[in-house]
C-alpha cells in the first residue's frame, strides 16, 4: 500500500493529470508504480493522453516520489486511495471520484452518514444562526455535518457541529497544509482534532477559482444529502446544489425573507422541487431516518421548556418580547414598560439560565 500511495501522490501532483487520466493511467498499466514509468510507446496506447505524452514524460522528471512523500509524513497528512476501505462509499459513487484523498484529522466510519451544508460566504445573522442550529441539531442525531471551511454559512455549520461536540468534515479547493481563508485557522485546528479536513489536490496547490467546483462535487458526494441555506441567485452553494442532483443525492434548501438577494438562490431551488427545511426532522424524515434519531435534539428542546416553566413571571413577559432575531435593548425595555434597571436584571438572568444570547451593540436575540 505504501508504494502504491508513493506513485499515486506522484501522479497526482503532475498538473495536468485529473482523475479522468489517473484512472486510464491505472487501467491500463495495472498499478501506479507501472504507470509512473510507463514508457512513450505504452502511453501512447491512452487516448486520454493523447496530446500529452512528452509532457507527461518531462514533468515526471522534475517529481521525486518519495521525497514528495517524505513530505506527507512530516506534515503528518494521511492519504486515502480510491481502492481503499477506508475510501468514503458515497463519493466511490460519483462520476470521476478523485484517486487519491489528502486527510488531516481522521475520516471515521460514522462520518459515512453525513449531510453537507452549504451557503453564500455573504450571509445574514439569520443565515447564520439557522446553519449553525441545523448542524447542531444534525450532530446530535448522529449524523456527521460536511462543509466547504468559507466564511459566512460554511463556518457556521462547522461551528455549529463542534459546539455540540459533534464530527464535522472540511472539504478545501487547496491543499491540506494550507488555511483557506486564513481567518479560519483556529476553526481549521479544531476540524482536525474533531473531524476531518480533506482535499484531492497535492501539496502546494493554491485555492485558484477553478478548484472550488471540483471542491464543490465532493462536498456533496460524500453525503447523502446538501442543504443551502443562503445563496443569491449565482453562488457556489447552488453548484454544489446541481452536483448533488447529479449524483442522485437529496437536496434541501433553507427559506428566507423574499425581499433578501441571499435568498434568491433556495427559492429557486424550492420552486424546482429541493425539500423545504423549518427543523432537522425535515431532513432526517427525507433520509429516511426515524425521527426518534433526533432524541438528543428533543431532549435538549424538553429540558429548555422546563427551565422556561420555572421561570417567574417577571422573566416569562420578557422573554416574549425577545424573537429569534436581533433586537436592541432599548425596544426590548420599551416594549416592556419596565425601568432600565429591573429589565437589565431580567436580561441577564435569561441570558445565563441560556435562552437568550447578548450580540454586539447591545442587541438580544432567543436561542
Amino acid at each position: 500500500m505504501a508504494e502504491e500511495l508513493i506513485y499515486l501522490n506522484a501522479m497526482n501532483r503532475v498538473s495536468f493529470l485529473g482523475p479522468a487520466r489517473i484512472a486510464a493511467l491505472l487501467k491500463r498499466f495495472g498499478s501506479p508504480r507501472e504507470a509512473w514509468n510507463a514508457s512513450r510507446s505504452g502511453l501512447d496506447e491512452i487516448s486520454e493522453l493523447k496530446g500529452f505524452q512528452e509532457r507527461f514524460i518531462s514533468e515526471r522528471r522534475r517529481i521525486d516520489p518519495l521525497g514528495e512523500w517524505q513530505r506527507l509524513q512530516e506534515l503528518q497528512i494521511g492519504c486515502i486511495p480510491l481502492r481503499s476501505p477506508r475510501y468514503p462509499p458515497l463519493l466511490k459513487l460519483i462520476s470521476q471520484p478523485p484517486p487519491l484523498l489528502y486527510c488531516r484529522g481522521s475520516w471515521v466510519k460514522s462520518d459515512n452518514i453525513a449531510v453537507a451544508i452549504v451557503g453564500s460566504r455573504r450571509c445574514t445573522f439569520y443565515g447564520r444562526e439557522v446553519a449553525r442550529q441545523l448542524a447542531g441539531d444534525l450532530v446530535a442525531a448522529g449524523l456527521t455535518v460536511v462543509s466547504g471551511m468559507a466564511l459566512g454559512i460554511d463556518t457556521a455549520a462547522h461551528e455549529g457541529a463542534l459546539e455540540r461536540a459533534g464530527r464535522s468534515v472540511a472539504v478545501l479547493g487547496c491543499s491540506v497544509e494550507r488555511c483557506y481563508p486564513s481567518a479560519n485557522r483556529n476553526l481549521m485546528d479544531r476540524l482536525v482534532k474533531n473531524g476531518a479536513v480533506l482535499s484531492e489536490f497535492a501539496l502546494d496547490t493554491r485555492p485558484l477559482p477553478q478548484h472550488f467546483p471540483r471542491r464543490n462535487r465532493i462536498i456533496s458526494g460524500l453525503t447523502l444529502g446538501t442543504i443551502v441555506v443562503e445563496a443569491p441567485g449565482k453562488s457556489g452553494a447552488l453548484i454544489t446544489a446541481h452536483y448533488a442532483l447529479e449524483q442522485n443525492r437529496e437536496v434541501f434548501a433553507v427559506p428566507g425573507n423574499i425581499g433578501s438577494p441571499y435568498s434568491r438562490g433556495c427559492h429557486r431551488l424550492l420552486k424546482e422541487g429541493a425539500r423545504l427545511v423549518e427543523s432537522v426532522d425535515d431532513i432526517l424524515e427525507e433520509l429516511g431516518f426515524a425521527l426518534g434519531d433526533s432524541a438528543a435534539a428533543a431532549e435538549t428542546a424538553a429540558a429548555k421548556e422546563q427551565v422556561i416553566n420555572a421561570l417567574g413571571e417577571s422573566e416569562k413577559r420578557l422573554l416574549k418580547l425577545i424573537p429569534f432575531e436581533p433586537l436592541h435593548i432599548d425596544e426590548i425595555v420599551r416594549c416592556s414598560g419596565k425601568e432600565a434597571a429591573r429589565a437589565g436584571a431580567d436580561l441577564l438572568s435569561l441570558e445565563l439560565k441560556g435562552l437568550i444570547r447578548q450580540l454586539p451593540g447591545k442587541y438580544f436575540i432567543r436561542t
